[in-house]
């Protein structure tokens, strides 16, 4: 293990650097403070040498930011006092696009509404959520400008005000945004074929969807530095016994 996180330090050095100073800070004062924090990180290494070189050695794979989607990606309904919300590019093992992100709040929006909601969250297809579309990475404006759209548009924040009426069913891949935005609710319940992993060191940037915050939240400083310097793949096995998941079920 040290072994790996000693090559990543090498190999990606500005991205590690300023993930373990971002770590030093933790536990932050606040959600609300961490996820400003973690947000200036990710814009500044956004603009930096390594996410650069990345992006210019990996093409655009779906061109997702300029086709409609033909159904929608996020779908909704409410029975029982249950918010039934499923992520629905399974395709694209549910890669999470500027469309996932603005249904994926609307469906919140009726969570905030009615506090008498039980709010449900998984996903459809092999996956719960791969992580970001690596198809939009590197398509922002500014890193001024996606600071602000990032905290104005935040899925972590929005799940952590209702956090004790949120319950995720993760199963496969669940990794980047997949496992992050997942630890900001009150209780996580993993397939026994859950995969996580936070393999954002490794195209240069942070973990950039909140789990600064809600993963050390639940698993400490120190693990949060090992999974996401290592990038290892762990299983639910051992996301249950650090206590990133509550519990390992089949829904």
């Amino acid at each position: 293990m040290d072994a790996a996180i000693d090559e990543t330090r090498r190999r990606w050095p500005l991205a590690s650097a300023a993930f373990d100073a971002l770590m030093d800070r933790a536990p932050f004062d606040s959600i609300e403070d961490g996820l400003v924090q973690e947000s200036l990180v990710y814009s500044h290494l956004q603009a930096g040498p390594e996410f650069k070189a990345w992006r210019a050695a990996t093409p655009v794979a779906h061109r997702s930011t300029t086709t409609p989607p033909p159904e929608p990606v996020v779908t909704f309904g409410r029975a029982a006092g249950i918010l039934d919300v499923r992520l629905n590019r399974p395709e694209v093992r549910n890669a999470l696009n500027v469309a996932m992100r603005d249904e994926w709040l609307d469906a919140l929006a009726v969570a905030h509404a009615d506090p008498s909601l039980e709010v449900v969250i998984s996903g459809n297809g092999p996956s719960f959520c791969a992580g970001g579309d690596l198809d939009e990475f590197g398509t922002f404006p500014s890193p001024g400008e996606a600071h602000h759209i990032r905290l104005q548009t935040s899925i972590g924040a929005a799940i952590a005000r209702i956090a004790a009426r949120v319950t995720f069913y993760l199963h496969g891949a669940c990794y980047g945004s997949g496992i992050e935005l997942p630890a900001f609710a009150a209780r996580v319940v993993a397939a026994p074929d859950t995969r996580i992993a936070l393999p954002e060191i490794g195209i240069g940037l942070i973990p950039g969807a909140g789990g600064t915050v809600s993963i050390t939240n639940r698993i400490g400083v120190e693990r949060m530095r090992r999974l996401t310097l290592s990038r290892e793949v762990i299983d639910a096995e051992t996301a249950l016994a650090w206590g990133l998941i509550d519990e390992i079920a089949i829904r």
